[in-house]
């Protein structure tokens, strides 16, 4: 990894080569949804709910019809004749009544959900046209805790929902169950039981460009194109053609770049189905671009939940057993993602440890609040800031080292692949190699943990409040079951790679142009990899659970090895050659160890594959090919994370000093990039833990709707961060060992950052609310100081 990286010479796979889509991004050259427009096109304006729960009794459009520039106002009656969004992927029967229709009906459900459609020739005339459209409706009570006793969600249900008005539901939507072993057994034998009551706030992914859509409709085609949809444009193209009722054929997508995806993205939000359907209705163009306050008050949320959990232990701190009852708040409807968040918490939180016996009960719950869905590492950073919270506190009951608990119940190398009888996705849990304990020891060698633990207490005795914390964490990656991909090299010596992946600024083009030119020996740069287009290829997965690189990036190995075998067959024609005789190097078929001798380019050897050759043969015409990646199991990569934070006593004010990432990728494509994608990774959870959080009022009215209340980290609040990325533990399950790293460097970051705010306030699990905002740490320091009064006074 110490080659030159402004040279592509020899092999390319597992090098930190610079990045080939960022040359028209810092130039300004990149082709944003917002920078894209049609002759003739209109704008539309979402008219959202002012309440947070209230029966709808009329919206008055007429003035709004009567607005300069105005085409069309749209309520929920004027497209009765549509369902609510349908679930992507198939789902429990019991969460279809809880779908989302794409205008409010008889009930509004949350501050911010569409209740009409403004269609204007300007998107400022739209806007002034949908400040006329009145609301009436009676504000009725919301809910808002998910963990309070479930109440009647199904008044005024809406025929989209194929239900009448008179049939009950609870705001439980569903109970998920997920364990084994004998957990009641464990308890009743144990020497210890620790319980704690944890939190984790509402976040949301908040990317640098909000939403945007802009629909087309080819009429002398018949065909319908999206612009702007990201992350999983197959997927979407798919439910946009059932919504419709559309062959898929007749709907494109096509995704351009994009500021950021974490999750939010990949969504099908009333939006997109909205600019689609006036495209279809109006016969013009049709483009939405949200502001920054519709994003925050509309898009997914995620992350808020509540957990009772407990653990049994032995006298040497061993885990017996885990027994969770948590609250998940999903907000005001079940969108496209179903369940999807509890199921991963549930069969996610066990970790790297060993668990002999485990039971979880979810409580999927609605409410009154922008509906949630998966945001980065969903349940995952959920899940482990409460198993490590627990770790912490079973060392602390115990009189325990915290590291020494972890190490006694840390999965083996030796046990791997190591199986659990949960779920993940619709999957069998397969951890598929680690050696955890080998990436802990490597972690506090880098840090210097002995000498770290001397400095803080010399600095503590000094009267700072700084500390150290520590989480170990399991994530997941490469979900199939497959995924393909086409080759192409043209007769200048040029290769196309055609993909059904996304590129939400992972630096998807460059690792699949690596794979592509490692394992056909030309130059990455000559490698332009198509992605996002549903109408370049049939089938594809997109970008989302941390796929891309497993699953995309095997469908591109095998293709490129088929092309590879297509291009020497025709090359040891050409050159009176067996095959085993030749290579390929910079695009060129050699003779090995015959420097100088007979050889002949790709782009030369296209062109004998042409169909009129007169040298073909029997031989498909074309130097392509058609490569498919299956797996029946996801890869398993893992990490530790390290850090240090300071608390401003007066303040309550947390401050990261630094911050060590210990990461096994298996195999890394390009090093730069999955640091790149750890370090954003980390950022974001420092969002959450100390920072980001959706508030409501008694009301239901969000609090939280601008950047002066939903705060994030600047560079001035992010510490440097170390990454140490080892490659212990290829995956056996694809060719080239990766695993992924999209979401590896969120996950585990609430629960170190919790940890080491202990630490600091010498107060042990003293957090057990995400963020740690200064106002929640400043009472905990008020508290330990009126607890400390007593003493004083008696001393």
């Amino acid at each position: 990894m110490s080659a030159d990286p402004n040279t592509s010479a020899g092999p390319v796979l597992g090098r930190s080569l610079p990045r080939l889509e960022d040359p028209p991004l810092v130039r300004g050259r990149g082709r944003f949804v917002g920078d894209i427009s049609f002759p003739h096109q209109l704008h539309m304006r979402v008219v959202r709910s002012p309440y947070a729960h209230a029966r709808l009794r009329a919206i008055d459009v007429a003035a709004a019809l009567g607005a300069p520039g105005v085409v069309a106002v749209w309520t929920a009656a004027d497209i009765a004749d549509l369902p609510a969004i349908d679930f992507r992927d198939p789902a429990a029967e019991a969460l279809r009544p809880y779908r989302q229709p794409l205008l409010a009906e008889e009930r509004l459900r949350y501050v911010g959900e569409p209740a009409a459609a403004v269609f204007a020739t300007d998107p400022y005339l739209a806007e002034d046209a949908a400040d006329l459209v009145a609301i009436e409706a009676d504000e009725l009570p919301p809910v808002l805790d998910a963990a309070a006793p479930p109440g009647r969600f199904a008044e005024g249900l809406s025929t989209s929902q194929g239900l009448s008005t008179s049939q009950g539901l609870s705001t439980e939507a569903v109970e998920m169950h997920g364990g084994y072993g004998e957990v009641e057994a464990a308890f009743a034998s144990a020497h210890a039981i620790v319980a704690l009551d944890l939190e984790i706030g509402r976040h949301s992914g908040v990317p640098l460009e909000p939403r945007g859509a802009l629909a087309y409709w080819d009429a002398s085609r018949d065909v319908l194109e999206l612009y702007g949809a990201a992350k999983v444009p197959h997927r979407n193209r798919d439910a946009l053609a059932r919504m419709f009722g559309r062959a898929a054929a007749a709907v494109v997508l096509k995704e351009g770049n994009t500021g950021g995806g974490f999750g939010v993205r990949g969504e099908l939000y009333p939006e997109d189905f909205l600019v689609c359907l006036a495209a279809l209705r109006l016969e013009r163009p049709v483009k939405w671009i949200e502001d920054r306050r519709e994003n925050l008050m509309a898009a997914n949320h995620s992350r808020q939940q509540r957990h009772l959990v407990r653990v049994a232990v032995d006298a040497e701190g061993h885990v017996l057993a885990l027994d969770d009852e948590l609250y998940l708040d999903q907000g005001a409807y079940v969108r496209t993602h179903g369940a999807r968040v509890l199921e991963m918490t549930i069969g996610m939180l066990p970790g790297p440890y060993h668990i002999p016996a485990y039971r979880a009960v979810g409580h999927f719950r609605l409410t009154n609040k922008t509906p949630a869905a998966t945001y980065r590492a969903p349940g995952r950073y959920e899940g482990s800031f409460v198993r490590e919270r627990l770790l912490d506190a079973v060392a602390d009951r115990l009189g325990l080292d915290r590291i020494e608990v972890r190490r006694r119940n840390l999965i083996a190398k030796r046990e791997m692949p190591f199986s659990r009888p949960l779920s993940a996705l619709g999957t069998e849990i397969v951890y598929d190699s680690g050696d955890y304990a080998l990436l802990l020891d490597k972690a506090l060698a880098q840090i210097g943990w002995d000498a770290l633990q001397t400095e803080l207490k010399r600095r503590r005795a000094a009267g700072e409040l700084v500390g150290a914390g520590l989480g170990i964490f399991v994530d997941k990656g490469g979900l199939g079951p497959a995924d393909g991909a086409r080759v192409t090299v043209d007769t200048t010596g040029a290769v196309e790679l055609v993909t059904g992946g996304s590129n939400v600024g992972q630096g998807f083009a460059t690792a699949m142009a690596q794979i592509c030119a490692d394992a056909l020996g030309v130059d990455y740069r000559r490698v332009r990899v198509v992605y996002g287009q549903t109408d370049r290829i049939q089938y594809g997965i997109g970008a989302h659970a941390s796929r891309a690189s497993v699953m995309t990036g095997g469908a591109t190995h095998a293709a490129t090895l088929k092309l590879r075998e297509k291009a020497l067959d025709m090359a040891a024609s050409l050159l009176q050659a067996a095959p085993g005789e030749l290579n390929i190097e910079d695009g060129v078929v050699v003779h090995r160890g015959r420097p100088g001798g007979p050889s002949i380019a790709l782009g030369e050897i296209a062109r004998h594959l042409a169909p009129d050759s007169p040298v073909l043969g029997d031989r498909d015409p074309g130097l392509c090919a058609e490569g498919w990646f299956r797996t029946s199991h996801m890869t398993y990569p893992y990490g530790v994370q390290i850090a240090v934070v300071r608390v401003d006593g007066d303040t309550g004010q947390a401050a990261v000093e630094r911050y060590l990432c210990a990461y096994d990728i298996g195999r890394a494509i390009n090093p730069m990039l999955v640091e790149g994608q750890l370090v954003g990774g980390i950022v974001q959870g420092l969002g959450g833990a100390l920072y980001e959080e959706f508030r409501y009022d008694e009301r239901g009215e969000p609090l939280s709707v601008t950047f002066a209340d939903y705060l994030m980290p600047t560079l001035r609040e992010v510490p440097p961060i170390e990454i140490l990325l080892t490659e212990d533990a290829p995956s056996p399950l694809n060719p080239l060992g990766i695993k992924s790293a999209g979401e590896g460097g969120i996950t585990p970051v609430g629960a170190v950052i919790a940890a080491a705010i202990d630490d600091a306030l010498t107060l042990p699990g003293a957090i057990t609310r995400l963020p740690a905002t200064p106002q929640r740490i400043k009472a905990l320091l008020r508290a330990a100081a009126q607890r400390a009064r007593p003493v004083a006074a008696e001393g």
